[in-house]
């Protein structure tokens, strides 16, 4: 198996499971972090591995992921041959479009599930600070008033 797959499989395990479970801020974090790394380190390694000329070690072509796909881009190091631009694409196409979609789909699961929460609020006539339940409790004590005047002015 191929890191390329073996990475796309982590991703989608990771976002398929963060989809099942109830979205928290720290797993949203987790699988945007997870699948920026992973893009930076197969950048980095291939763009070390295929033009040893501009990218003498590793760090220099992670640190050129690491520009490209946060789209910040010092320029200070740039692919000059055909497969560095390629990868340069692959990357730059990941950082932008990859990473917009899984924030995305993290983002719609924070937003469906506050409507499910307000839709069970809804559905039970309370809300979520608390004001539904002090009605009941205010008309609740306002009938044991009522009740406690008309029995004074029976007597």
């Amino acid at each position: 198996m191929s890191p390329r797959v073996s990475a796309q499989s982590f991703i989608e395990k990771r976002t398929s499971r963060f989809l099942r479970e109830p979205p928290k801020v720290r797993t949203a974090a987790s699988v945007i972090v997870t699948a920026t790394a992973i893009v930076v380190v197969a950048g980095g390694v291939l763009m070390w591995a295929l033009d040893h000329e501009e990218y003498s070690n590793v760090w220099v072509g992670m640190w050129w992921a690491v520009q490209t796909v946060t789209t910040v881009g010092y320029g200070d190091v740039t692919p000059r041959n055909v497969s560095g631009r390629i990868i340069a694409t692959f990357v730059m196409l990941e950082g932008i479009a990859g990473l917009t979609i899984i924030i995305a789909a993290i983002t719609s699961t924070f937003v469906a599930r506050a409507q499910r929460e307000l839709q069970a609020r809804d559905e039970s006539g309370g809300s979520a600070d608390g004001t539904q339940l002090r009605l009941d409790r205010l008309d609740a004590r306002l009938d044991r008033i009522e009740s406690a005047l008309l029995q004074l002015t029976r007597e």
